[in-house]
């Protein structure tokens, strides 16, 4: 590990100094193909010109005051998010995982106006929600929980996909106050949620009084053709977790959310010291009106049919490749056997950027942005590193 830095990272033998676009360059002068993303966060690409206006301009006019004070930039970008998604109430912190804590305070605010001393909260199984201690402990992967333990308690998990399941639960479980799910699971293996399942999680959660909650940290800002990927099943959560792409390198997240559950916290009983202030807040309402400018949520859903219909092609009839499959522009491509390698030799190879997540599943995350052109580049390169390696070369 270089220097005094933390092992906290498996990282490649790789360093970026620019970046430019949908490109990336090393120290020794290579160019790269980025279609990670730094995991579904560049979603306007590297350097875009309007981000960067935004920082320089905002950093110097003022960068942080405190919200003891109003910060008209957090409101500008609280109302803009809240026309976009049909919510009634932002809060603005650092992180997805911040994102979620601030979903699962709500939802034990919501269950002491129930009356519910021991609530828990319905979570689903090979899922990620982040790295704190609560997020962790929500999360449906043994891996990233091991040696942290005692986890927190309250979470009930579930087969993801199977709402009759959860109806089971809820038979037998009358202290259930939420259920926290992602509309596409990234880290688990890009499996996006059956048709009809979140409408019918939502109706559930409506008979019962609980809280639908859906984590979209990854989902949302545009990615999956929609500004949020709840938005293809017609319905509205009561609480939605956003990150990554809202910032477009910026560290900012946000819990949204409607209704009642939009009044639930009050002053005191939460907060962040960095959360929402100008420079963040600025960047995020800049990456909207640029998404909404160039049409890149429209964009998104082409170019994400593009990828899964190419990488169906090129990899048809292929032994090992089990699946193609994604929304908008999260694409997994699952072969039948841990493929971790192929980060490696994708950059080695291909001068790409790609990402294996659930031991097994290829994922793409390209910019809002990449040209048909580079997305056929990517599919080659992948085709070529998937042929190669299925054939044991």
């Amino acid at each position: 590990m270089p220097g005094h830095l933390m092992s906290t990272y498996n990282r490649q033998p790789v360093t970026f100094v620019k970046g430019q676009g949908t490109r990336l360059w090393d120290t020794s002068g290579r160019e790269y193909l980025d279609a990670l993303t730094g995991v579904a966060v560049a979603g306007l690409g590297h350097a875009h010109p309007d981000i960067a206006q935004a920082i320089c301009e905002q950093a110097s006019t003022l960068i942080h005051t405190s919200n003891i004070y109003g910060i008209a930039w957090q409101e500008a970008l609280g109302d803009k998010l809240a026309q976009l998604s049909g919510m009634d109430r932002a809060f603005f912190c650092n992180s997805g995982a911040e994102a979620n804590e601030a979903a699962i305070k709500l939802a034990r605010l919501h269950a002491r106006r129930k009356g519910i001393d021991d609530p828990a909260i319905v979570v689903m199984e090979n899922s990620f929600h982040g790295r704190t201690l609560a997020t962790l402990s929500a999360t449906g992967n043994r891996k990233v929980q091991a040696g942290f333990e005692p986890l927190v308690h309250g979470f009930i998990r579930a087969p993801y996909g199977d709402v009759e399941a959860v109806r089971a639960i809820a038979a037998h479980q009358r202290n259930i106050v939420a259920v926290l799910v992602e509309p596409v699971q990234g880290e688990g293996g890009v499996r996006p949620a059956p048709q009809g399942y979140l409408a019918a999680l939502r109706t559930l959660c409506d008979e019962h009084g609980w809280l639908l909650m859906l984590d979209e940290v990854q989902t949302g800002i545009g990615r999956t053709g929609r500004w949020f990927a709840f938005q293809h099943d017609g319905i509205r959560p009561d609480v939605m977790s956003l990150a990554k792409g809202l910032g477009n390198g910026v560290p900012i997240g946000a819990c949204l959310a409607a209704g009642a559950a939009a009044e639930l916290f009050a002053p005191g009983n939460h907060g962040s010291t960095f959360g929402g202030n100008p420079l963040v807040c600025r960047v995020g309402h800049t990456v909207l009106s640029v998404i909404e400018r160039e049409g890149l949520v429209q964009r998104a859903e082409v170019l994400g049919q593009r990828f899964v219909d190419g990488l169906k092609a090129r990899l048809s009839g292929v032994p090992g490749v089990v699946e193609v499959r994604g929304r908008g522009l999260l694409v997994g491509v699952q072969l039948d056997r841990p493929c971790g390698e192929l980060v490696g030799r994708a950059l080695s190879e291909e001068a790409l950027l790609i990402n294996v997540t659930a031991d097994s599943t290829i994922r793409l995350l390209p910019a809002l942005i990449m040209s048909d052109a580079d997305a056929d580049r990517v599919m080659d390169g992948v085709s070529r590193l998937v042929h190669a390696f299925l054939a044991g070369g």
